[in-house]
């Protein structure tokens, strides 16, 4: 199966995770997939919230089940920054549930991707949800 990867991809991805092993598959997916991808992560939402400001990443990945804060509130707290409003935040979490979706939709979070990561959905949310950002 042949991918089409779109012509402008992101430089800067800010990912807010907690658990290793998934910002280690996630990074292996990059590295694969999208070479010259910076991936920046941190283990929680007040230094996603710190690094976002600084960085402005070109989108972040945010878990929903945090240590510190929810990615629920941290993903409110960066939509109501006008320096973080405009930066698309995918929510990357094993909660599939229709209430959780529903809450992350609501906030504004631009797509929402669960565990285990299937990495042709991801690669083409990601696409997708960059591209829609350049267009707006």
């Amino acid at each position: 199966m042949n991918e089409v990867v779109p012509a402008r991809l992101p430089k800067t991805i800010l990912y807010v995770e907690d658990v290793e092993a998934n910002v280690k598959v996630i990074r292996a997916i990059l590295k694969s997939q999208l070479a010259g991808c910076e991936l920046l992560s941190v283990p929680t939402a007040e230094e996603g919230l710190v690094i976002a400001l600084e960085q402005q990443p070109d989108v972040i990945l945010m878990d929903i089940n945090l240590p510190d804060m929810d990615g629920l509130e941290a993903t409110r707290r960066l939509k109501q920054d006008p320096k973080t409003a405009d930066i698309p935040v995918i929510a990357l979490t094993a909660d599939a549930m229709p209430q959780q979706i529903e809450k992350a939709d609501n906030i504004g979070f631009s797509a929402y991707v669960t565990k285990p990561i299937d990495m042709t959905l991801f690669l083409q949310t990601l696409f997708s949800v960059y591209e829609t950002s350049l267009e707006q």
